[in-house]
């Protein structure tokens, strides 16, 4: 399949004619108003620093492009202003995927665009980005950004009320704080993070504009930076995160140079804010490849910045612990694949299962610590990752849930049976059980009795119930008779 594509990509593509350049070329300035001709068109643009690739040499149909993105390229086109798709849609297309999404680039401002679309929501503050909403379906629309000099410098820290009113802004190590600095095609591609992201395809004529190499390196399988690595991860450190994310999902091979700062400038992730980096970690661990995604964070030392109290607990390869997260994301993998769902509650019960079963073994050395004891230890091991991921509250309260329930599932008397068996997240604190036996953990059979349970009719399960007993360990207790008073001593307490 890959080598029909390459062939579809290459095998006829040629040295195309560059339009000749525009009498005016926007650089660093805002786009200009659309043109009052009417209709954009390709040939009024500075294509110097592109390649060209005709509808003929490439294998995108618009069939297989979101009707609601030929609308808004239809649309912004009509209007007077150029507009492209951009990004990981074009590089999905070229490879064959389905897109999960559909983004858009244009020289239309966020304000022109919402002039256009009554469903367009300005969003962002350190770089603007128009939300067209249809139906269940997000297009995202970004107007061409320019380079800019580091004039307006900031701690990393810096609270958005400072920076407020600036087009841009630097942090002191690099950080890009405010980029709403507008300019042409030609400067917006370089701004753009890999090669196999800074390709344009026009509704004008069907082309793709390669501006940086993007074609040769899908071909090549290799995930390439633009411009200097270490500085353009210093801009946005969660780059580090996008090219582990693309390296896994796509298959390709990080380039040596753009993969050689990483170790070194993995430290800068914790200037991010929790909560991106929460969404950057679901992405990362929900695209399909989550068990390569995590080699690849081991291997770059960004699990250490992520999932620290994890990775501590994990570093043998061979312990119940790693062998369970390894098992947790092939699982997830294998869901996706299936085409079901993925609870971020689960994944962050595996993740931090590790942490939380190394500092029990830690308390375990001194006595062994009760339920109160340790379901403190829960809520400081989700505590300690709240500082470096925002898991909201629902999903850390469900985290919580499940490992409760490994308590309780361990009890097994009527009473405790019949209650966890009703419990809201019995199903997925008996999937982790099952998890735990399967990388290791010594559950006596656990995992194999509540799965006779289930599948057993009333009938059987009321049988097993019965063998239970009413006490700990399947024996029924003896209830004592109360000792009786002498009648003297009676008396007297009447």
């Amino acid at each position: 399949m890959l080598r029909k594509i390459s062939k579809a990509l290459f095998g006829k593509r040629s040295k195309t004619a560059k339009p000749e350049k525009s009498a005016v070329r926007q650089h660093s300035t805002p786009p200009q108003e659309a043109s009052p001709a009417g209709r954009a068109r390709l040939n009024e643009l500075d294509l110097s620093g592109a390649d060209i690739i005709e509808r003929d040499e490439h294998c995108i149909s618009r069939r297989h492009i979101s009707p609601n993105a030929l609308k808004v390229l239809y649309r912004l086109g009509d209007a007077g202003y150029h507009a492209f798709l951009v990004g990981g849609g074009v590089r999905d297309l070229l490879l064959g995927d389905t897109p999960k999404d559909f983004d858009i680039s244009t020289n239309a401002t966020p304000e022109q665009i919402k002039q256009l679309f009554r469903n367009a929501m300005i969003i962002g503050r350190r770089f603007k980005i128009v939300h067209l909403r249809f139906g269940r379906e997000i297009i995202e629309v970004t107007t061409f950004r320019a380079h800019h000099e580091a004039q307006n410098e900031f701690h990393d820290n810096t609270s958005n009320r400072s920076i407020k009113g600036l087009d841009s802004a630097h942090s002191s190590t690099g950080m890009i704080l405010r980029d709403n600095v507008y300019g042409d095609i030609n400067d917006d591609a370089l701004r753009r993070d890999f090669t196999a992201n800074a390709l344009y395809y026009t509704v004008d004529g069907f082309r793709i504009l390669d501006f940086a190499g993007g074609l040769d390196d899908i071909d090549r399988r290799l995930l390439r930076m633009i411009g200097d690595p270490a500085t353009r991860y210093r801009e946005d450190p969660v780059r580090l995160l996008r090219a582990i994310r693309f390296a896994a999902k796509l298959g390709f091979d990080i380039e040596k140079n753009t993969r050689a700062p990483m170790n070194e400038l993995a430290p800068l992730l914790e200037s991010i804010s929790s909560a991106r980096l929460f969404d950057e970690t679901l992405k990362l661990l929900t695209g399909g490849q989550a068990e390569k995604t995590l080699d690849l964070l081991r291997q770059f030392r960004v699990g250490d910045i992520l999932f620290p109290a994890t990775m501590a607990a994990t570093r043998d390869p061979d312990s119940p612990q790693a062998r369970l997260l390894t098992l947790a994301m092939r699982n997830t993998d294998r869901r996706l694949e299936e085409g079901k769902t993925v609870t971020p509650a689960f994944l962050y019960a595996a993740l931090l299962w590790p942490a939380l079963q190394q500092a029990l073994g830690r308390h375990e050395g001194v006595r062994s610590p009760g339920i109160s004891e340790q379901q403190e230890m829960a809520n400081r091991v989700i505590l300690d990752q709240l500082r470096v991921t925002a898991i909201p509250k629902r999903f850390s309260i469900a985290t919580r849930e499940i490992w409760e329930l490994q308590l309780r599932l361990q009890t097994r008397t009527r009473r405790a049976v019949e209650s966890v068996f009703s419990h809201p997240r019995f199903r997925a604190a008996y999937d982790f059980l099952l998890l735990r036996e399967e990388a290791g953990e010594d559950l006596q059979g656990l995992g194999q009795w509540w799965t006779d349970f289930q599948n057993g009719d009333k009938n059987q399960q009321e049988q097993m119930l019965a063998n239970l007993g009413k006490g700990p360990g399947g024996k029924r207790r003896r209830r004592r008779k109360p000792r009786q008073k002498p009648a003297g001593q009676a008396g007297e307490n009447a």
